[in-house]
């Protein structure tokens, strides 16, 4: 059995297609797109399949769907997670359920994976969630030593619709290779991790990589299926 989960909420409006093969979520709530009514019904959906809800704060940024680094103060980052991760929380207090985990979206989940000034920011704006919250991160990153130093309740994510280069960076979306839909090589990669804690990185080196949660982005153009198969395979 594993943890699949989905980054939702992002205007795709394919939620209640993923919902009943998932078992986390990871609920966009304003900075890079979502709103309260996207957020509330999101979470209505989550907790009808009882799938665990994470916040999916990012940079301020819909214009670029928070996938562009931005050059931000500690303050104004301060100020834009909180107000987003507190947005989703009221939203699922309202349902009577807690936050499971929070996991970074896009250009800052990248950024505070090798810059340590940002990965330090972010763990000081989420602080007072550390014992209520788990913190998705990447193996062997900046934030997942940084974050294990502070004792967060981190948890190790693999995205299983993307190429790995040898670094453990995601192959950038510019590129034809970044993606993968064949249902076949995402089982296969899900499985190497699972099993060996390793990938095979898109030259063909054999890499550690460890992770207890696996990602498929709901903007894949073939997400529902990849998370229905995922879902009679490995649960």
């Amino acid at each position: 059995m594993i943890d699949l989960n989905c980054d939702v909420g992002e205007g795709l409006n394919n939620e209640h297609l993923l919902m009943p093969f998932i078992t986390s979520c990871s609920i966009a709530c304003g900075g890079h797109a979502g709103n309260k009514e996207t957020m509330t019904k999101v979470v209505a959906l989550a907790a009808k399949h009882n799938v665990k809800i994470g916040a999916h704060p990012s940079y301020p940024d819909i214009e670029n769907f928070g996938r562009k680094s931005m050059l931000i103060s500690k303050k104004k980052l301060s100020e834009t997670l909180l107000r987003q991760i507190a947005a989703l929380e009221n939203i699922v207090f309202n349902f009577r359920l807690q936050l499971s985990h929070i996991k970074p979206h896009g250009a800052l989940y990248n950024d505070i994976a090798k810059n340590e000034t940002i990965a330090t920011n972010f763990l000081d704006v989420i602080e007072n969630y550390k014992t209520k919250c788990k913190l998705f991160v990447p193996y062997g990153s900046v934030i997942a030593t940084e974050a294990d130093r502070r004792n967060f309740d981190i948890v190790y994510e693999a995205f299983v619709d993307r190429n790995y280069n040898d670094d453990l960076s995601l192959v950038s979306r510019n590129k034809n290779n970044a993606i993968i839909k064949d249902i076949k090589k995402i089982i296969t990669q899900i499985t190497q991790i699972k099993n060996e804690g390793k990938v095979t990185t898109i030259t063909g080196k054999i890499v550690p990589l460890e992770a207890s949660t696996f990602c498929v982005h709901s903007d894949t153009k073939n997400a529902v299926e990849i998370v229905k198969k995922l879902c009679e395979q490995f649960n």
